[in-house]
């Protein structure tokens, strides 16, 4: 693994100025993709799009895929749609080419797209570009492997052949109808195995049951879920004819998976907008701002609610609002967590709200009791007052349970109404978990120390 730092990038900017192009090219040769579009990233554009003219056609199109999305932008915008055509699209699979395209201006990217000598390829990006973000149709490849069930062995792997020189790897060959319907699968160890003779048909090799498939037009999400449920390493698409269209293999799944974990994170974290650490001071305050706004005005509620207590004659009370206020908090953000979880594997759905409900309940009164107690005792033992102690423990308790509970339902109710449920993990629950936790907290400590409403 190569060490990238500033030395590193001052010594290329030299050899750059030098025109030490030979000895720039000799030293890329020996780095892996993802080193040199990390170390691109962190050039100016300038240098960056010097440097990059300098590599192989076939590295060009594995940098480009790995470089961020607006050092890509950048690099691309410099090169024609000839070169773009000619020099990168030619060595991408199809999904990659189509969501490099995706990422230029309509115009550009249909003369990118007049430009391919191959007319199979460009018909393939066309139809990818048509999908939906989101879907499994604007995930998949359509390079893959298929044969027809007439088909005898040896006519199978001449076929097989030829097919697998678009691709890096053959993960599964598909068996297909005269119509492109998909029957069956075989592999490769089966084929060359399992024939009696080379005039055996392919029918009688394939496998018909367990085949797990996705419509073109599902959502991207249950194309991983799929992927990881049933440990596939490709996953076969189909229209709704169930003809074979395209395939998506475990490292889209991955580069999806990882995505959405960074999506559901920023969006966790109060970050309404898909934004890296590069980006500038305008666009960071804008993804950032909408939520600290939000919690600011729960914070004026939360003082609202202070307000509407007149706790001079029960001063102590005002030691234990950071804690209801956080404990509420961190429950809220637990189950919410726990759930939202959930909903991504699947193993969680709306249709068993009152199950999951109850069963949070239980968890709520339980772990309400245990932190209940712990401060009841020791908040006796250091004198706090019995009237105070048992006010603050009950209350505790009760906004455990009401955290717990409202923490569940949110992400459920969120997720029935096609809304990301992460947004449940964030600052939404942490600021109405604080702003009820008080008035629970004062209006038990009204029944218990007689506190009297302001």
């Amino acid at each position: 693994m190569i060490n990238i730092d500033k030395n590193l990038i001052q010594q290329l900017n030299d050899r750059i100025q030098a025109g030490q192009d030979k000895e720039l090219r000799a030293w890329a040769s020996d780095l892996h993709a993802t080193d040199i579009a990390e170390i691109l990233d962190q050039m100016r554009l300038e240098s960056a799009s010097y440097l990059y003219r300098l590599l192989d056609t076939e590295v060009k199109a594995d940098v480009l895929i790995e470089l961020d999305e607006d050092q890509r932008a950048d690099l691309l915008s410099g090169m024609t749609a000839e070169e773009i055509a000619g020099g990168v699209m030619g060595q991408l699979d199809s999904d990659d080419a189509t969501d490099v395209l995706s990422e230029l201006p309509p115009n550009k990217a249909e003369e990118v797209i007049g430009h391919l000598e191959n007319d199979e390829r460009a018909s393939d990006i066309r139809d990818l570009l048509n999908y939906e973000e989101g879907t499994a149709g604007a995930m998949m490849a359509k390079e893959l492997v298929k044969v027809q069930a007439e088909w005898t062995v040896t006519r199978a792997i001449r076929e097989i052949r030829r097919q697998a020189e678009e691709l890096h790897q053959v993960y599964t060959v598909y068996v297909v109808d005269t119509e492109d319907r998909l029957t069956g699968r075989l592999s490769m160890k089966h084929l060359l195995l399992g024939a009696e003779s080379t005039r055996s048909k392919i029918a009688e090799l394939q496998k018909e049951e367990g085949i797990v498939t996705i419509l073109a037009q599902e959502p991207s999400e249950k194309a991983t879920m799929l992927m990881e449920r049933y440990d596939l390493v490709a996953l076969p698409v189909v229209d709704s004819e169930q003809k074979l269209v395209g395939r998506i293999t475990i490292d889209d799944a991955v580069d999806s998976i990882i995505e959405d974990a960074e999506r559901d994170y920023q969006l966790a974290s109060g970050i309404s907008e898909d934004v890296e650490s590069s980006d500038s001071v305008i666009t960071l305050t804008r993804a950032r701002l909408p939520w600290l706004l939000i919690g600011l005005i729960g914070g004026i509620g939360g003082a609202y609610v202070i307000g509407w207590f007149d706790i001079k004659e029960n001063a102590e009370m005002a030691l234990f609002i950071p804690l209801i206020a956080a404990m509420g908090g961190n429950v809220g953000v637990q189950s919410a967590a726990i759930v939202v979880q959930g909903l991504a594997s699947s193993h969680i759905n709306t249709n068993n709200l009152l199950r999951r409900l109850s069963k949070e309940l239980g968890v709520g009164i339980l772990n309400g009791l245990i932190c209940g107690l712990i401060i009841l005792g020791v908040t006796l033992l250091l004198n706090f007052g019995t009237s105070l102690s048992i006010t603050v423990s009950l209350a505790l308790l009760c906004v455990i349970i009401f955290a717990a509970l409202f923490g569940t339902f949110v992400p459920l109710m969120l997720h029935r109404y096609k809304i990301d449920p992460a947004l449940a993990t964030g600052p939404f629950i942490t600021t109405v978990n604080d702003i009820i936790g008080l008035m629970i907290y004062f209006a038990v400590g009204s029944l218990i120390s007689g506190l009297i409403l302001g």
